[in-house]
């Protein structure tokens, strides 16, 4: 299905359905079509919003986790969210959690899958590759269990990004601030519910990677799911907006 892509000021966000935020965050290769099935399932009941990410308009001084965490941040206070369920993916997730940790007044509960904050074994010190298509199609494949996940018009997508020299340079340097910015010992200040739902054949975030949220975050439940890589939401939506709407109408 096909969304509309709202405007306000400098925010390019997704918005559909009524009720209480359900606001997602993608990671670094991410778009709005990650999130289709989600968007498709929660609106009936949600509002459910996606931000595009400035992953690569912001100055390089500010591209950082903490930099898109204030874009969030200033994104929430121009729409005038509360009660805000937040969910992030990958670097999306690392975005949550920083917000949180800062911001944890209108957030209701928090939801990471394959998320960055305190181990990812994601970019490698080759990566990204500019010019090499099967070099991309081949790390594209990784983010799944199922190498089919990754079609052409993603592999394309990703291509597109890397072939193209100052955004290498922006991936690299969200990379590296993700790298830096460990959580490990700022986690157990989250008090909100929070939702893990891991990928038990996830090689970007491996599953202890999930444990150790698990263990460190203190009212946190871990779901893991089979045959399912990096970007559950994605490769088995199904089951993933099953786990997710059993958590969320607990909080009802």
């Amino acid at each position: 299905m096909e969304y509309q892509i709202k405007q306000l000021d400098k925010f390019k966000y997704l918005e559909e359905g009524e009720g209480e935020p359900l606001l997602l965050l993608h990671g670094l290769f991410g778009a709005l079509s990650n999130f289709a099935d989600l968007v498709e399932h929660f609106r009936k009941k949600y509002k459910v919003i996606v931000p595009l990410l400035p992953l690569f308009e912001l100055d390089i001084f500010h591209t950082t986790v903490s930099g898109l965490e204030k874009f969030v941040q200033k994104f929430i206070e121009a729409k005038g969210y509360t009660s805000i369920h937040l969910l992030g993916n990958s670097l999306g997730g690392h975005v949550a959690l920083v917000h949180v940790l800062k911001h944890p007044e209108k957030i209701k509960s928090l939801t990471l899958t394959g998320s960055s904050g305190l181990f990812e074994n994601g970019m490698g010190d080759t990566y990204p590759k500019r010019g090499d298509y099967e070099y991309i199609r081949k790390k594209t494949e990784v983010t799944f269990y199922d190498p089919k996940m990754a079609t052409k018009q993603l592999v394309d997508e990703v291509f597109e990004i890397t072939s193209n020299r100052l955004k290498v340079i922006k991936i690299i340097a969200l990379a590296k601030s993700a790298i830096r910015s460990n959580l490990g010992e700022e986690l157990n200040q989250i008090k909100i519910p929070t939702l893990l739902i891991w990928g038990n054949n996830d090689i970007i975030t491996p599953p202890f990677v999930g444990r150790e949220f698990n263990r460190l975050i203190p009212k946190s439940e871990l779901y893991f799911i089979d045959k399912c890589g990096h970007a559950p939401m994605m490769e088995v939506p199904e089951e993933f907006n099953q786990i997710l709407e059993k958590f969320l109408s607990k909080l009802q």
